[in-house]
């Protein structure tokens, strides 16, 4: 079988394109960012987003910037007709910037690998599971991007990186035998990288902070921050001060409720030895 061919990184040639309409549509309204987010009920850090080709423009908030700027459809045209390539829900947009620019990162899962962590051919397994299914393209798509988003692993100074996994996650053997063992001797690896806290909740508890799902918090640059979670139907990137300092302390008590770093380490080592 010949290999796979990895996409080729995606160019964000089109949503800059899409940002500078709205951006110059915003001007000859004369209203500021703050103002126009105020007008289509979203917070001003999308229209900052949008307007710089970070974001995808999602067809709901387009309609309400062609009414807010006076414009006959022409960002509604625009965001139903972006090229597939190019179309990433807002709120992934949001949670994939936010990590990419993460001063400290703090990360609980149930069921996965957390996505910085995965190897090239769990990923792959993770995305063969989705239901409905991808399509091959689609799954080498995600795969490249996940890869690229593993880049802050290897910044000259990383940021602190602290995850935390469900021991019934950890045990899974997506993708099979081969895949599963693979994955396991890069977990162990990273257990030893010097800005990685991984931690493993062991099963058979008789309490634990986690049980309403997986959560990421994460800190700016600026110092602020912020909280995604997920759920059947997506991902939310949180802001609110109250709800994200609802997970740090969530996170905090998940910390000690979780195998230590020298235990955790002993955990991956025997299931390696078991394979």
């Amino acid at each position: 079988m010949p290999p796979r061919k990895r996409p080729r990184p995606l160019n964000s040639n089109t949503l800059k394109m899409v940002g500078a309409m709205v951006a110059t549509a915003r001007h000859a309204k004369s209203l500021t960012q703050q103002e126009l987010a105020d007008l289509v009920n979203v917070d001003v850090e999308t229209i900052a987003s949008i307007e710089q080709g970070r974001r995808a423009l999602k067809p709901d908030i387009a309609e309400r910037l062609d009414l807010q700027l006076g414009l006959p459809g022409v960002l509604t045209a625009g965001a139903l007709r972006l090229p597939d390539v190019d179309i990433t829900p807002a709120w992934v947009e949001g949670t994939f910037e936010a990590l990419a620019e993460a001063r400290s990162l703090c990360w609980y899962e149930t069921l996965l690998v957390p996505g910085v962590l995965q190897t090239e051919a769990y990923a792959r397994a993770v995305f063969t599971c989705r239901i409905p299914y991808y399509g091959e393209d689609k799954i080498e798509s995600l795969i490249a991007r996940r890869m690229e988003r593993q880049e802050i692993l290897r910044r000259p100074v990383p940021p602190d990186l602290s995850f935390i996994l469900s021991e019934a996650g950890l045990r899974d053997r997506l993708g099979g035998d081969d895949v599963y063992r693979e994955q396991l001797h890069h977990l162990r690896a990273m257990a030893d990288h010097p800005a990685v806290s991984f931690q493993v909740l062991p099963l058979g508890l008789t309490e634990h902070a986690g049980l309403t799902g997986p959560f990421i918090v994460m800190e700016t640059p600026q110092h602020q921050w912020l909280a995604s979670c997920e759920s059947q139907h997506g991902t939310v990137l949180m802001r609110d001060p109250s709800q994200v300092s609802l997970l740090v302390q969530k996170y905090g008590m998940l910390r000690t409720q979780a195998l230590n770093l020298p235990d955790t380490k002993g955990l991956l080592e025997r299931l390696l030895g078991e394979l």
